[in-house]
């Protein structure tokens, strides 16, 4: 009996003991790391659409382009003042645009050899319609359109001083040798618009007196006050002069 009894107990200690191990084991079990230890991840880096997006935009001056015929002038305008106010000389790169910010550089291409040519607005003109561009003789030469004195071309602005569309610009309705005719059409002009007015110019075959409305704040404006006039069969060109 007493022998029994203690083989019981040796069983009871080896039962305990294996139980105590499987505990110890248990407490050993690595415990994840706090929150506030943990590295967070890094934040996702912005949309590259979001960073200084006017790098990627092109301003209203480098997306200029106009496509007409173009002619060119030399004597006898070598010598006399441009519209800048510089003395126009035929043998430089320049070339006088109707709308154009003076100092404006252009790429003109002929359409119909492919020959380019880079020139700078310092005049206005041409006073023709039909025409986008007056050539100084050298840029003609260049693209060789002298010979056949108009040809059809691509304008593509290069620099701008100053946007396009704003300024200030008036409409021009005609242009005549005769003074009272010019002051007839500027009166009839002022009963119906309010704002018309006479200049004098020094034209190739003498003065020249030119009827004009305005001025209109932007281009727009004035083409389409431009517009408007040539419903009613009045001629008329949109003309810069704020510079």
């Amino acid at each position: 009996m007493a022998t029994r009894t203690l083989a019981l107990v040796a069983m009871i200690a080896v039962f305990c003991t294996a139980c105590g191990r499987h505990r110890q084991r248990v407490a050993k079990i690595p415990v994840p790391p706090p929150a506030s230890t943990a590295k967070s991840a890094p934040a996702p880096p912005p949309p590259a659409d979001q960073s200084e997006p006017e790098r990627r935009s092109e301003s209203a001056s480098q997306r200029y382009v106009e496509v007409g015929y173009a002619s060119w002038y030399g004597n006898p305008y070598h010598g006399r003042r441009a519209a800048n106010g510089e003395i126009y000389d035929m043998n430089k790169l320049t070339a006088a645009h109707l709308t154009l910010p003076f100092g404006t550089q252009i790429k003109v291409t002929d359409l119909e050899n492919n020959r380019t040519v880079n020139v700078r607005i310092n005049d206005r003109g041409p006073f023709v319609k039909g025409r986008i561009l007056d050539l100084s003789l050298a840029a003609a030469k260049q693209i060789q359109m002298v010979g056949p004195g108009t040809a059809l071309v691509r304008i593509e602005v290069l620099s701008m001083p100053a946007e396009p569309d704003f300024g200030s610009f008036v409409v021009q309705v005609g242009a005549f040798k005769d003074r009272s005719t010019g002051e007839k059409l500027r009166d009839r002009l002022n009963r119906r618009y309010g704002n018309a007015f006479m200049e004098t110019f020094q034209g190739q075959d003498g003065v020249v007196y030119r009827v004009r409305l305005g001025p209109k704040q932007s281009l727009s404006q004035a083409t389409q006050l431009a517009s408007q006039l040539g419903r009613e069969m009045l001629r008329s060109f949109v003309v810069r002069v704020d510079n």
